[in-house]
């Protein structure tokens, strides 16, 4: 008995202590697992379950001066899928009811909402597992709208997923497409102020990163946010939306209506220099960049330059005026041709005999030999510094993507024809917006401040930036500026237009422009554009408007964009409920 007991303690002991060992192996197992190596495995585990996404910041609006919005972002949903996890499934429908669901029925459903054939959809999913066995994301449609992305949700395919991404709208269409410019298929600014005011609309995208089960499906409460996302800024223009539309329709129509190549229209705030339209037709739709041409999707007004014309005519007639070597009734005897001593010949438009004409008479009848003997008293340094001072050969401060600025040779380089031309806005080259900037100092009584197109940008914190004021510079006196507009309404009033220009209840000044485009190989091609730039009311000018057309068929003079510069000085002019002129024209001679 004794030693039948002292053998089972024995035995006993001995599975005590096999216990323990064994017990302290998974103890030394556990303690090596969850403390020596737990970030170790936990980095494993995590690179098999754990995976990272984008979070996506909103590209800021731009909008015009009064908030409404031209560029804006909308959400739209890029629609993924895990290739490794593709099966058919089980469905229950709306009334509860189970149904079975093949991968090929999936497809095809998916299919009829993102425009892809069943067979595209499967192709998606046999090359990403051919790539990758173990592929767990394969893009099936990227940017589908928010109903494309509630209907494919509503499908409720278990392998089928989706990824938020804002995306660009435009919702005015072409109006100010030509100013906003346009973003890539990915989001990256391309042209136009949406690149070249990138530091302001600009978003920087977050990260954040999540945890997913056997099946694919993310693991309620993983999703953890690394970077978070900062939306842009809201630009605001000095355009106002709604004339900017009236001044593109009513382009629109005379461009079309003349069988003309093109068209650009400026509507310029005198007192500021805002901007308030700079239209173009064609226009491009930012939404819809493919259905204009290259050409057409660039803002013209600013980097497309011109031989202006004789709208610079009252350029010359200010630098006149100002530097005391004529007066409004300067007399002229202007010929239909003039031969200069240099050698250099000058032609006016239409044939005709000698007429006896004053300064002012000369910008009513547009005389290239009038303004030309008048232009003689000035040198041509003198000249050339006028110029500069009115912005001629240099870009504006606005710094518009790809903005020219025009094309003023010294002085020195100006042959005996360029001479005479650059007094009636031949031999050189301008923009439309250094036109309005031109006309801007005149009806500003000499002063130039310089075009806006910015009014600042209110950051996504809430605080604003403005724009810089813009910078103002003397250019002429008042007298000179006051007198040169004075001649102008002659234009109007004792001109070729007749009612064309004339606005009922307010005093016009204008001037007109018809110059021959150059051919690129010192010639001139049989191709014009015409314009007609002018403000109101004359007694005290609010707005500059300077309407350029193209190559017009019908008709090639600038009596083609007349039309146009009244219908829309008008609505300017209703629009800013400026009121009537209470003060009859000066009614200078035009002869003698």
């Amino acid at each position: 008995m004794p030693h039948h007991t002292r053998s089972s303690r024995r035995r006993m002991a001995l599975a005590i202590v096999c216990i323990l060992a064994v017990v302290g192996a998974f103890v030394v197992r556990l303690v090596d697992i969850q403390v020596v190596q737990a970030d170790q495995l936990r980095l494993v585990a995590s690179s098999k379950t754990a995976s990272q996404s984008t979070v996506y910041g909103t590209r800021g609006e731009i909008v015009d001066t009064n908030g409404n919005v031209l560029a804006g972002s909308v959400m739209r949903y890029d629609i993924t899928m895990d290739p490794s996890n593709v099966a058919d499934f089980e469905r229950t429908t709306a009334d509860g009811e189970k149904m079975d669901v093949t991968v090929e029925q999936a497809a095809g459903d998916i299919g009829a909402i993102t425009g892809q054939t069943s067979e595209e959809i499967l192709a998606l999913v046999a090359s990403a597992l051919e790539d990758n066995p173990d592929s767990t994301f394969a893009y099936v449609q990227r940017y589908v709208d928010v109903d494309a992305y509630q209907e494919l949700r509503a499908l409720k395919i278990p392998w089928l997923y989706s990824q938020k991404h804002p995306g660009r709208i435009y919702p005015n269409g072409a109006v100010a497409g030509n100013l906003l410019g346009f973003v890539g298929s990915d989001g990256t600014p391309l042209q136009g102020l949406e690149q070249s005011q990138n530091d302001c609309l600009g978003s920087i995208d977050g990260t954040q990163t999540f945890n997913r089960g056997k099946d694919g499906v993310i693991l309620p409460g993983s999703t953890e946010t690394v970077v978070d996302a900062k939306d842009g800024g809201t630009l605001k223009l000095t355009i106002d939306r709604d004339l900017q539309w009236f001044a593109q329709q009513r382009l629109a129509e005379q461009v079309d209506a003349m069988g003309a190549d093109s068209g650009t229209v400026t509507i310029e705030e005198v007192g500021t220099g805002k901007l308030r339209a700079v239209a173009q037709y064609p226009s491009v739709d930012p939404g819809n960049v493919g259905g204009t041409e290259e050409y057409f999707r660039q803002a013209l007004s600013f980097t497309a330059p011109f031989e202006p014309g004789s709208t610079f005519k009252a350029l010359t007639a200010a630098m006149l005026l100002d530097s005391g070597k004529a007066t409004p009734s300067t007399k002229v005897v202007a010929d239909g041709w003039y031969y200069p001593t240099n050698g250099a010949r000058i032609k006016d438009s239409s044939s005709h005999g000698p007429l006896k004409l004053t300064l002012t008479g000369v910008l009513a009848e547009s005389s290239n030999t009038g303004i030309s003997q008048l232009g003689e008293a000035l040198s041509p340094q003198e000249r050339y510094d006028y110029l500069k001072k009115f912005g001629i050969g240099d870009a504006t401060s606005i710094g518009f993507d790809a903005e020219s600025s025009g094309l003023l040779a010294q002085p020195g380089d100006w042959d005996n024809q360029t001479y005479y031309a650059t007094m009636f806005g031949q031999g050189l080259s301008a923009t439309p917006i250094q036109i309005a900037r031109a006309y801007q100092t005149l009806a500003n009584g000499g002063v130039t401040v310089e075009p806006t197109l910015i009014e600042g940008c209110q950051n996504a914190d809430g605080t604003v930036t403005e724009a810089a004021a813009p910078e103002s510079e003397r250019v002429v006196s008042e007298s000179a500026a006051d007198q040169v507009v004075q001649m102008l309404e002659s234009v109007v009033t004792d001109g070729h237009f007749g009612d064309s220009l004339q606005i009922p209840g307010y005093r016009v000044a204008a001037k007109s422009g018809t110059a021959e485009q150059g051919d690129g190989a010192g010639g001139l091609k049989d191709t014009y554009v015409v314009s007609m730039t002018g403000m109101a009311p004359a007694e005290d000018p609010q707005y500059v408007v300077s309407v350029h057309i193209s190559n017009p068929t019908k008709i090639r003079s600038s009596a083609a964009a007349a039309p146009t510069f009244q219908q829309i000085m008008t609505q300017v002019l209703k629009t800013y409920r400026v009121e009537p002129s209470t003060e009859p024209s000066p009614d200078l001679p035009t002869t003698y």
